[in-house]
């Protein structure tokens, strides 16, 4: 009895062993969750577009996340916070990301000390309307003052007259490694994003990213700023990414246009099992009634949602 009871529990060892590898193939991959950008309702023009209103889109609209842009807000005091907050939970919907504008690249010490006042600020807005993460930027050197100016010389513009690029990623470095204990605190993640400046290049934006061992410190992958050659810059960054902001375009961009293959971008993001949010970034001059309604179309379909 005691052979046969052994054999019985060797076969169904067995069994279990060779299924493994059955369940290893089974396995879901994990399924990115879409957002909306308030910024696709207001590109910086008057009328300024309620972030509220925004919120009751997203739900209308069967989005799961808003991604605030913080200076579209109506307010920083702890009422409107919480309106907003409440807002989301009473339309079934998530506050994702809080946008925010910093610059690090700047010589003067007291600049650079009001930026990160400014973005340690942010952080306790983020945590009090129950926001986890923030969008950073590293600054730029603002040799071009005008960002339309900025946009026709594709992003590029030149160091500031007597500092080296080398002095602007020490800086920008320093200022992340302050901010980071109060987000580590508060629960919030900074990622920094592939903006103009520092992080205009992927090998840029990895810099200060590897120069920084925390986990409260990620990558923020937008999609329509790498103007050249973006899938192969794209794929470089995917390792680190941790949230994604996805440029669209319908009716022509309010600065360029950029022909995206989405379905290659989700390959992109799927060979790294990135699970995350996709935040749609709407930058057309079509109406948000309508560029937004296709944008969460052609996404849900690149991404298999």
């Amino acid at each position: 009895m005691q052979r046969r009871h052994f054999i019985q529990h060797t076969s169904l060892a067995s069994a279990v062993a060779s299924l493994a590898p059955l369940k290893a193939l089974a396995a879901p991959k994990p399924k990115v969750k879409l957002g909306i950008s308030s910024y696709s309702y207001w590109h910086f023009r008057a009328p300024k577009v309620p972030i509220e209103k925004v919120i009751r889109n997203a739900s209308e609209l069967n989005v799961p996340g808003v991604d605030i842009l913080h200076r579209q807000m109506d307010g920083e005091d702890i009422p409107y916070l919480q309106k907003l907050k409440r807002t989301a939970v009473i339309n079934g919907v998530d506050l994702i990301c809080l946008s925010i504008h910093q610059d690090f690249v700047d010589p003067r010490p007291a600049y650079r000390q009001s930026q990160i006042d400014h973005t340690i600020k942010c952080i306790n807005l983020a945590h009090e309307m129950g926001i986890p993460c923030i969008r950073l930027n590293s600054g730029r050197w603002g040799t071009i003052r005008s960002f339309n100016a900025l946009m026709a010389a594709r992003g590029k513009e030149p160091i500031l007259p007597g500092h080296t690029e080398d002095e602007g990623f020490e800086w920008c470095i320093d200022c992340i490694e302050k901010c980071l204990p109060t987000a580590a605190r508060k629960g919030v993640v900074l990622a920094l994003e592939n903006h103009w400046g520092l992080t205009r290049t992927p090998e840029g934006l990895l810099r200060v990213k590897n120069a920084i061992d925390s986990p409260w410190l990620g990558v923020m992958m937008d999609t329509g700023n790498f103007l050249e050659n973006p899938y192969s810059k794209l794929r470089q960054i995917a390792p680190k990414t941790m949230f994604v902001q996805a440029k669209t375009y319908y009716g022509g961009g309010e600065w360029y246009t950029l022909d995206l293959d989405y379905k290659r971008i989700a390959k992109i993001l799927a060979a790294v099992n990135y699970g995350g949010y996709v935040s749609i970034e709407f930058e057309g001059k079509d109406p948000a009634s309508s560029g937004v309604p296709k944008s969460i179309a052609m996404l849900r379909d690149a991404f298999g949602l």
